[in-house]
C-alpha cells in the first residue's frame, strides 16, 4: 500500500494526477460530495443555533467505507479538492467521515493541473480553511431554508409540485419583468437615410444621415430637395485611435463568448471546460478574477514574440470589475502557452482555441487604427441644412487582433468600413439615396449568456452558481427556450433615383424567440405570487447582500450562524403569514361569456398546465381543453379560445380508420387510428379537411415504410425539429451534410448506425466511469464489464448501448466471485500452569 493517500474529486482528474506522482502516491476519487443535508427533511436546527446535520447518502457508503479503509492504511492523506468554497466544504467532509487526525493530513489546492503545480502544492500543504467551509455551509443552509420552506406554500397556493430558490426565483423575476417591457413596448417609426457616392475615379462608398425624419412627408421632402443636387466633401477629419484587448476569461465572460461564438449553452461550456481542466489543459475554471500570474505573462510574452514578433507584446495586469469576487484564482487561461491546439474531441478543441486566443490576445499591442469622419455638402436647387457623412476605419497595425476580437451581444446595424481616398471639395456623384421606414427596437430577451451577465453584474450568484441556476429554471418549466419564427412586417422604402422618388413596400421579421429565455405560464404565475408575498426575497439589492455576505464569512469577518439566525427570524414568520392568509393563485382571467350557454369563459392554470373553460368555478357543469403550446394565459384571446372548443373535429372515415383533428400538449394533430400525426407548424388545426388529413397520413405512412433492414430491425427515415435523420433501435440518428439524405446508400446507413452506437458507448463508458465501471469491447462484437476484479462478458444480444448504469451495477453484482469464509482459527491450548 502507498505510504500517501490523495483523494480529489473527480475519476478524470485522478488519472491524470496520478502520472505526475511516484509509486508513494496512491491516487482516489470522492466522486464530488460524500456528504449533505437529509434529502427528506430540513435538517437544520431552527429552533437552537442553526446546526445543520450531515448524511452520507445511501449511493456513497461504499465509496466512504473503501476510503476510510484506505486512509487508515496510509501514513498521510492528502486532501486534494477544487480550490474554491465547495471545495473547501469536501475536504473538510472527508476529514470528518473519514475520522482523519489532522496530524495526518494535509489540505493542498492548486488551480491548474500540471506537474509543476501539483509538486508545488505538495511542497506547501495548509490546513483546512474553517471560513470558507463555513461560507458554503451558509450558502448551503440559507438556500436549504427557502427552498424547503417556500415549495409547500407554491404546492399549497399554487399547483403541487412546484419549487422555489433564492438565486433561481430571482432569475425567473429578470425573465419575467424583461418579457412584460417586451409586451408593453410600442414600437416608433422613422426614416433612416442611406445614400451612395461615386468619387471621379469611380470608387464607391456608402454615407447617411445624421438624424432620422419622424414621418414619411418629410422623408420624401428632403428627398425631393436633392433632385438634381450637386455633392462635394465639405470636411475631411483624420485622427488616430486604438482599441485595446479584452482581460483573460471569468467564468462568466467564458460563458458569454463561449455563447456568441460557438454556440455552446452556459451548461456545456462549463462541462467542457471541467474536462479540459482535468486533462490538465487549462486552469481552474469556476473564477471571477482576471489577474494571470508573472508564469502565465512571461510565458505569454515568450510565445507572442516567438510567432508574431516583439512588437506584438505588451504585458498587462487586469483588475476584475467583478462584485464580491470570491478568492483569488488566476483567469481560465490555458496551462502552457506554447500549445496553440489539441487533437481529439471537437468542441474541447473549439473551447481551448478560444482560451487560448482570448489569453494571448490579453498580452498583446493595442491595435492601431485611423478613424476618418467625411462631411458631404448637398448643393440643391432648394436650401438642404442636412449633411451626408460618412465614417471608415482603417488598421493601421493589426496587434492583438492578429488573433482574437471579442464578440458582441448584439449585431450592429453596420460597420465601419474602408473609405476610398478622398480631399476637401472633391466633387462626388450620388448613385441613388434611401429613406427606409424603421421601427424602435424592444428590449432584448435574455440569452443564457447575457443572463449569466446580469446577474453578475446585479452581483447575484457566483462562478459555480451560473450554470446550475439556468439548468434548474429550464428543468422545472419556469422557463423555455424560444421556438417562434417570428412575424411578418410592412415597412415603407423611398428611393431617388434618376431624379425621381419611388416608394416600395418591403418585409421583415420580427418578434423571433428562437434559443431565447421566455418565461412560462406557470413561470410567470409563480414569480407574481413570490413577488406579492415574499418581496424582499425577491429583492435584487437583497440577494447581492447575501452574497456580500457569503464573501465576508469566507474572510472571517462575519458569523455564519448569527447571518442565518438573523435571516430566518424575518423570514419564517412572512411563510407562516402567508400560508394561513394569502388567496391562491392560479393566473385566472375571465375573458366574457359562452354565446351558446351564457356561462363564463375562463382561462386559467390547471392540474396538467394551462387551460380553457367554459363555466365558473362554482357551476356544477363545466367544459375545459388545453391551450396550444404557442398560447399564454395572459395575452390568449376570447375568439382563439372559443375555436378551442370546436376541437376535437371528426374528419370521417379513411382506410376503414377514424379520422379527427384534435390539440394537443405537442401542438395540433391528426389521429388515423392509433397513429398520431403533427400537422405541420403555422397551420390551424380548424383548416385541416380530410384532403389535407389524407396527405399527411400518406405521407406519414411512406416516412414510416423501413428504408433498409439492419441486425434484423427496421431503419426509417424522417425529418424532425433538429433537421433530417433515420430511426433504428428507437434510436434517432441525425444525418448530418456529409450525406444526401434523399439518396442514402446501405453503406451510409451502416456507418451512421455504427457511429451512434460508439458514441452511445462512448457516452455509457463515461458515465460508467464515475461508478468505477469500465466498458470494453471484446471478441466478435461483444462487450466486457469490468469493475475492481469483476469481469463479465456480455452477450452478444446485450446490446451495451441501450444499458443503464443500475443494469450494469445488477449484472456485476450476480457474477461477483464469492468471498470465501477464512477458515476457523484452531484454538491454542491454554498454558499449563506450572
Amino acid at each position: 500500500m502507498a505510504k500517501n493517500l490523495v483523494i480529489v474529486e473527480s475519476p478524470a482528474k485522478a488519472k491524470t494526477i496520478e502520472k505526475f506522482l511516484g509509486k508513494d502516491f496512491s491516487v482516489q476519487s470522492s466522486f464530488g460530495h460524500i456528504a449533505d443535508l437529509p434529502s427528506k427533511e430540513l435538517g437544520v436546527d431552527v429552533d437552537g443555533d442553526f446546526s445543520p446535520t450531515y448524511i452520507v447518502s445511501s449511493d456513497k457508503k461504499a465509496l466512504v467505507r473503501d476510503l476510510k479503509k484506505a486512509a487508515k492504511k496510509a501514513e498521510m492523506v492528502w486532501l486534494a479538492s477544487d480550490e474554491d468554497r465547495e471545495g473547501e466544504a469536501i475536504a473538510w467532509h472527508l476529514a470528518e467521515e473519514l475520522d482523519l487526525k489532522e496530524e495526518n493530513t494535509k489540505r493542498i489546492v492548486f488551480h491548474e493541473i500540471t506537474k509543476t503545480a501539483i509538486l508545488k502544492a505538495i511542497e506547501n500543504p495548509r490546513k483546512i480553511d474553517y471560513n470558507l467551509v463555513n461560507a458554503q455551509q451558509a450558502r448551503r443552509i440559507l438556500d436549504r431554508l427557502v427552498g424547503y420552506e417556500l415549495s409547500p406554500v407554491l404546492w399549497r397556493k399554487v399547483k403541487g409540485g412546484l419549487s422555489a430558490g433564492r438565486v433561481q426565483s430571482v432569475a425567473v423575476r429578470l425573465i419575467v419583468e424583461r418579457e412584460r417591457e417586451i409586451e408593453a413596448f410600442n414600437p416608433v417609426a422613422s426614416y433612416r437615410v442611406d445614400a451612395e457616392f461615386t468619387t471621379i475615379e469611380g470608387n464607391k462608398f456608402k454615407a447617411k444621415i445624421g438624424k432620422n425624419f419622424t414621418t414619411e412627408a418629410a422623408a420624401k421632402a428632403f428627398l425631393n430637395q436633392n433632385i438634381g443636387a450637386t455633392y462635394e466633401v465639405a470636411d475631411l477629419l483624420k485622427k488616430p485611435a486604438k482599441k485595446s484587448p479584452a482581460a483573460p476569461f471569468t467564468t462568466s465572460t467564458l460563458q458569454q463568448e463561449a455563447s456568441r461564438k460557438l454556440y455552446f449553452s452556459v451548461g456545456k461550456t462549463m462541462t467542457i471546460a471541467q474536462r479540459l481542466y482535468e486533462a490538465g489543459l487549462i486552469t481552474y475554471m469556476r473564477t471571477d478574477s482576471v489577474n494571470l500570474s508573472n508564469d502565465a505573462r512571461n510565458a505569454a510574452e515568450e510565445e507572442i514574440t516567438k510567432s508574431y514578433g516583439a512588437e506584438y507584446s505588451k504585458p498587462r495586469t487586469y483588475k476584475g470589475k467583478s462584485k464580491g469576487a470570491q478568492e483569488a484564482h488566476e483567469a481560465i487561461r490555458p496551462t502552457e502557452m506554447s500549445r496553440h491546439g489539441i487533437t481529439g474531441d471537437h468542441d474541447q478543441a473549439r473551447l481551448y482555441d478560444l482560451i487560448w486566443k482570448r489569453t494571448l490576445a490579453s498580452q498583446m499591442s493595442d491595435a492601431q487604427l485611423e478613424r476618418t469622419n467625411v462631411k458631404i455638402a448637398v448643393n440643391g436647387t432648394k436650401p438642404v441644412q442636412e449633411q451626408f457623412t460618412a465614417n471608415g476605419e482603417m488598421i493601421k497595425f493589426d496587434g492583438f487582433l492578429k488573433v482574437y476580437l471579442e464578440g458582441t451581444d448584439f449585431e450592429e446595424e453596420e460597420q465601419d468600413g474602408m473609405l476610398p481616398n478622398l480631399k476637401k471639395g472633391d466633387d462626388l456623384e450620388n448613385q441613388y439615396i434611401t429613406a427606409t421606414q424603421r421601427f424602435t427596437r424592444p428590449p432584448y430577451r435574455f440569452t443564457e449568456a447575457s443572463l449569466v451577465k446580469q446577474l453578475e453584474e446585479l452581483g447575484i450568484g457566483r462562478p459555480s452558481t451560473y450554470a446550475p441556476t439556468i439548468s434548474t429554471i429550464i428543468n422545472r418549466n419556469y422557463v423555455e427556450k424560444g421556438s417562434i419564427d417570428g412575424t411578418e412586417r410592412v415597412y415603407t422604402q423611398l428611393t431617388l433615383g434618376n431624379n425621381v422618388v419611388k416608394d416600395k413596400q418591403l418585409t421583415e421579421t420580427i418578434g423571433s424567440d428562437k434559443g431565447k429565455l421566455v418565461p412560462t405560464d406557470i413561470g410567470m404565475i409563480v414569480n407574481d405570487f413570490l413577488v406579492a408575498h415574499f418581496s424582499s426575497v425577491l429583492d435584487f439589492n437583497f440577494t447581492a447582500k447575501v452574497e456580500q455576505d457569503f464573501d465576508d464569512i469566507a474572510e472571517g469577518k462575519e458569523d455564519w450562524k448569527v447571518m442565518l439566525k438573523d435571516f430566518y427570524g424575518k423570514f419564517h414568520p412572512t411563510v407562516e403569514d402567508v400560508k394561513e392568509n394569502a388567496d391562491r393563485e392560479s393566473g385566472e382571467r375571465v375573458l366574457g361569456e359562452d354565446p351558446v350557454s351564457g356561462r363564463t369563459v375562463l382561462v386559467r392554470l390547471g392540474k396538467y398546465g394551462p387551460m380553457a373553460q367554459i363555466g365558473a368555478p362554482d357551476d356544477e357543469e363545466k367544459k375545459f381543453a388545453s391551450l396550444r403550446p404557442d398560447q399564454q394565459l395572459h395575452l390568449v384571446t376570447f375568439e382563439e379560445v372559443m375555436d378551442l372548443f370546436k376541437l376535437p373535429k371528426s374528419l370521417g372515415v379513411y382506410d376503414a380508420e377514424e379520422v379527427e383533428v384534435n390539440n394537443g400538449r405537442f401542438g395540433p394533430y391528426v389521429r388515423f387510428g392509433k397513429k398520431f400525426i403533427s400537422v405541420p407548424k403555422g397551420v390551424d388545426p380548424l383548416d385541416v379537411d380530410m384532403a389535407m388529413a389524407k396527405e399527411l397520413i400518406e405521407e406519414k405512412k411512406k416516412a414510416d415504410a423501413p428504408i433498409y433492414n439492419y441486425e434484423d430491425l427496421p431503419v426509417q427515415k424522417g425529418t424532425g425539429r433538429f433537421g433530417p435523420f433515420i430511426k433504428w433501435n428507437n434510436i434517432f440518428i441525425n444525418v448530418n451534410k456529409k450525406y444526401d439524405f434523399d439518396n442514402l446508400s446501405d453503406a451510409d446507413i451502416i456507418e451512421l448506425i455504427e457511429t451512434k452506437k460508439q458514441k452511445e458507448i462512448d457516452k455509457l463508458i463515461h458515465n460508467w466511469e464515475e461508478e468505477g465501471i469500465r466498458l470494453e469491447k471484446a471478441r466478435w462484437g461483444r462487450f466486457n464489464l469490468i469493475k475492481g476484479k469483476t469481469k463479465v462478458e456480455l452477450p452478444k444480444t446485450t446490446k451495451a448501448e441501450k444499458m443503464t448504469v443500475a443494469q450494469a451495477i445488477e449484472i456485476l453484482d450476480k457474477n461477483a466471485p464469492k468471498k470465501k469464509k477464512a477458515p476457523a482459527k484452531k484454538k491454542k491450548p491454554a498454558a499449563k500452569k506450572k
